[in-house]
């Protein structure tokens, strides 16, 4: 079955973590794929979290501006919010489009130490 898709999406497992309630309520997600578009954040559970909430992901110290655009079960899909752009990243000149760009850098990161770490337990 052939994706139809018009944005490259990059799988990913990063932590994050949401922030909603005027900041006075949070919880982790993990963040599962990213496109210049949005994503898809998967929970340890089912959720009840607002339509729109701010997205932090602590390995780059970056906050994003999300609305949720589907729910099913434990993962929900979101897209950035384009009245707020990204931020920081919008405030460092970076376009929307490289945070998909910032993600594949940091999965081939993680795959590279992943063999790295099977080399010296081998």
């Amino acid at each position: 079955m052939t994706e139809r898709r018009a944005t490259v999406r990059h799988k990913t497992f990063i932590k994050g973590r949401i922030y909603f309630n005027n900041r006075l309520s949070s919880m982790d997600c993990i963040v599962r794929d990213v496109t210049n578009n949005g994503g898809r954040l998967e929970f340890s559970e089912n959720v009840m979290l607002p339509d729109a909430f701010e997205l932090y992901i602590p390995h780059k110290d970056e906050y994003f501006q999300v609305q949720v655009r589907w729910r099913r079960g434990n993962n929900i899909g979101i897209t950035w919010r384009p009245e707020y752009g990204l931020s920081p990243a919008t405030e460092h000149g970076r376009s929307e489009h490289a945070m998909a760009d910032r993600v594949a850098k940091i999965e081939h990161e993680i795959a590279l130490l992943h063999k790295r770490l099977d080399a010296l337990q081998s």
